[in-house]
């Protein structure tokens, strides 16, 4: 394999010098350059990306971080919406995309920390945040630029976000205004914002409509159909008496349809479903699902183009500025009872 070392040999110049030529350095004379590309096209060689960066003190490439199972985060389609909006930017920007997935927390950090420290990338967008995150707090403290798609519960950081306590608000007010009484919240770790974020929406509509909060109507469960449909039946086991469900996730509401048919459970008319992000082909599940469209390809272009001009203005990474998209609660047949609108 040949090395700058051995273009270094060829042109009679320091790797040093190599390295400038490839930077694209103009401290170097036009001899001295010609020579060395030159030596470069005789020995084929190709410069390595991270040794280019490295000249550069840049590497114009960005961490995507998400931390959960591989095959999690990729059956969710919020993630792949999101990518599509960061490249998007990104392309027309001329950066790339390095994604890192790990399946905890402390995987993440230490992988981001490693990133950056090797200078792979030149900024992080992370996907998901934590009461108490480590993370964010890691990355504030070693001043690593970054842009969080979320809210930060214990620190203002740039982020981009959508008001999931507004949005959870409004989809149990739209349950208890089609006439069910019970609404079961199912959601995802309580560990997380988002989650905590749309369970003080449920609550505030509780209140609102003169529900009274039951804690054992908080159902946690993994992102997937499986874990929606496995944490119903066993809230049902314990006689939770529940004729409605807000699902956190697209995935936890289709569990949710599951579980209706696995005890023949007529939806609308015996229980009333929505879920969260809108995910593609929800209108032709069978019942169509109601769900918060989440609009993720904005979320993921806002985030992007948030950190790039941070990048590119460093002043700015001073400013605490939080970017809200809005949400809409598309309704479908899953929570319309029969004779109401």
């Amino acid at each position: 394999m040949v090395t700058i070392k051995d273009v270094a040999k060829r042109a009679s110049v320091s790797p040093s010098t190599v390295s400038r030529v490839i930077a694209g350095s103009t401290r170097i004379s036009l001899q001295t350059r010609l020579r060395v590309q030159q030596a470069m096209e005789e020995l084929n060689y190709v410069p390595n990306a991270i040794a280019r960066s490295l000249a550069r003190s840049h590497t114009r490439t960005i961490g995507f971080t998400v931390a959960r199972q591989a095959d999690d985060a990729f059956a969710n389609p919020f993630f792949s919406e999101v990518m599509r909006g960061m490249s998007t930017v990104a392309q027309a920007r001329d950066y790339n995309i390095l994604l890192s997935i790990n399946p905890t927390p402390e995987e993440e950090r230490d992988k981001c920390l490693r990133l950056i420290k090797e200078r792979r990338i030149d900024g992080l967008i992370v996907s998901t945040s934590r009461v108490k995150d480590q993370l964010i707090a890691t990355l504030i403290s070693e001043q690593i630029p970054f842009v969080l798609i979320g809210r930060s519960a214990d620190t203002p950081v740039l982020s981009v976000n959508n008001d999931n306590v507004q949005a959870a608000r409004s989809a149990t007010i739209h349950l208890f205004e089609q006439g069910y009484e019970r609404v079961l919240f199912l959601g995802g770790d309580r560990n997380l914002v988002v989650t905590q974020d749309r369970l003080t929406g449920y609550k505030q509509a509780c209140f609102e409509w003169q529900r009274a909060y039951d804690e054992a109507f908080m159902i946690e469960a993994d992102f997937s159909i499986e874990s929606g449909f496995a944490a119903l039946e066993a809230a049902r086991e314990r006689g939770i008496p529940f004729d409605a469900v807000l699902a956190a996730d697209d995935l936890l509401a289709l569990g949710a349809l599951q579980y209706a048919k696995s005890v023949h459970c007529q939806v609308p008319e015996q229980l009333g479903v929505v879920g969260f992000n809108d995910s593609p082909l929800l209108s032709y599940v069978n019942p169509p699902l109601t769900s918060v469209k989440i609009l993720a390809y904005e979320l993921g272009l806002e985030a992007m183009e948030l950190l790039l001009d941070t990048l590119e203005q460093p002043a700015k990474a001073r400013t605490k500025k939080e970017i809200l998209i809005p949400s809409e609660l598309v309704v479908r047949a899953s929570s319309l009872r029969k004779g109401m609108k």
